[in-house]
């Protein structure tokens, strides 16, 4: 009376198996991830580890925070940069974030 009677479904209503399609969107979004995230960042971070290898004594650079300054000495781990005339600063080497080009420190000031 109150209950009403409950019809059984056809056989095949539903696929039961792995479905590739429903994976699709999220494959894709992976790749986009990949292209657009990912693979920049890893550009950008070799473009930053051979200008490291490349650091050489003479070389005008930009250190983190702005500081301009010139190489005085490359260690393995940190840069001795002057910053003005008979002053030295020394900054880790990741730190430095731009090496311009010659005489441009001159110009600046």
């Amino acid at each position: 009376m109150f209950i009403s009677q409950a019809w059984a479904q056809a056989a095949g209503g539903g696929p039961g198996g792995f479905d590739l399609v429903g994976l699709l969107p999220i494959i894709l979004m992976f790749v986009v991830l990949y292209f657009l995230m990912i693979r920049p960042q890893a550009k950008r971070a070799k473009e930053h580890k051979a200008l490291l290898a490349a650091l050489a004594k003479g070389d005008e650079v930009v250190a983190g925070g702005g500081m301009l300054g010139k190489v005085t000495k490359v260690g393995e781990n940190y840069v001795s940069i002057e910053v003005s005339p008979n002053v030295e600063v020394q900054v880790q080497k990741p730190a430095i974030q731009l090496v311009l080009p010659k005489g441009t420190i001159k110009n600046a000031s």
